[in-house]
């Protein structure tokens, strides 16, 4: 399979008046489809400022970005909403539920915003998830009355019911306990083998990285280098260059 992700020579500087804030300096790294990549670094290191290039979040100070084999930078607005709803899925940290909105309808949206399915196929869609995700029962919850374990489970769900060919997660189980952690990463985990999603999730968490094919180190901006893949975690055959 080819590249999903091609960073290149990347540089992200942000204005502060007329003081310039490097966040990235020169970075460049290659991601192929069905693989599950860990950005590794210390906070401030970048990851998140990478992560939202990628996800068409923010635009590159210079260099190219290109995401499902299209140049992000050569974009419009319309294009980049188009992508980033049809290929890519977001799990946050802090979740970014909808508070008003239950379970079921919190994973629904995006397939309420892409507007091709007809509400039983979007119920099914969304139940499928729900159940893989062991929420099923859930979905007529409200976010306030889920654990943070639960609620993340919501936004994997969520990530993924437009069946997007990559998810972004940034820093997935910071805000969990490492037990409830563990149990996202499996579940990440386990729908990258099963459907073949390419995941690239933030982290600065070692056990987390345990977990991925390979490992990007960032720090102050830049890559340090690629290790892995991590033993007992080979790269997918399909996955590999």
């Amino acid at each position: 399979m080819g590249s999903i992700v091609s960073i290149d020579n990347v540089v992200k500087e942000y204005h502060l008046g007329k003081v310039i804030v490097p966040a990235l300096r020169g970075v460049s790294l290659e991601v192929h489809e069905g693989e599950f990549i860990s950005i590794a670094g210390p906070s401030g290191s970048g990851k998140t400022t990478l992560l939202n290039l990628i996800g068409c979040v923010d635009t590159a100070t210079s260099g190219k970005v290109e995401v499902a084999g299209r140049d992000t930078a050569t974009l419009t607005e319309r294009q980049r909403t188009s992508l980033r709803l049809d290929t890519i899925g977001f799990i946050f940290q802090s979740f970014n539920l909808v508070a008003v909105l239950s379970v079921f309808q919190n994973v629904e949206f995006p397939l309420l915003l892409q507007g091709r399915l007809k509400a039983a196929d979007r119920k099914a869609q969304v139940m499928s998830l729900l159940d893989q995700v062991g929420l099923s029962s859930h979905a007529k919850h409200r976010p306030s009355e889920l654990s943070g374990g639960q609620r993340q489970r919501v936004a994997v769900a969520r990530a993924l019911v437009t069946e997007p060919k990559l998810v972004l997660a940034d820093e997935p189980t910071a805000n969990l306990d490492s037990a409830t952690g563990q149990n996202i990463i499996d579940l990440m985990k386990a729908l990258n083998q099963r459907r073949g999603t390419t995941f690239i999730f933030s982290t600065h968490d070692a056990k987390v990285m345990s977990h991925a094919n390979a490992i990007w180190q960032l720090a102050d901006g830049k890559i340090l280098g690629k290790s892995g893949p991590v033993a007992g975690a080979p790269i997918p055959a399909e996955a590999r260059p």
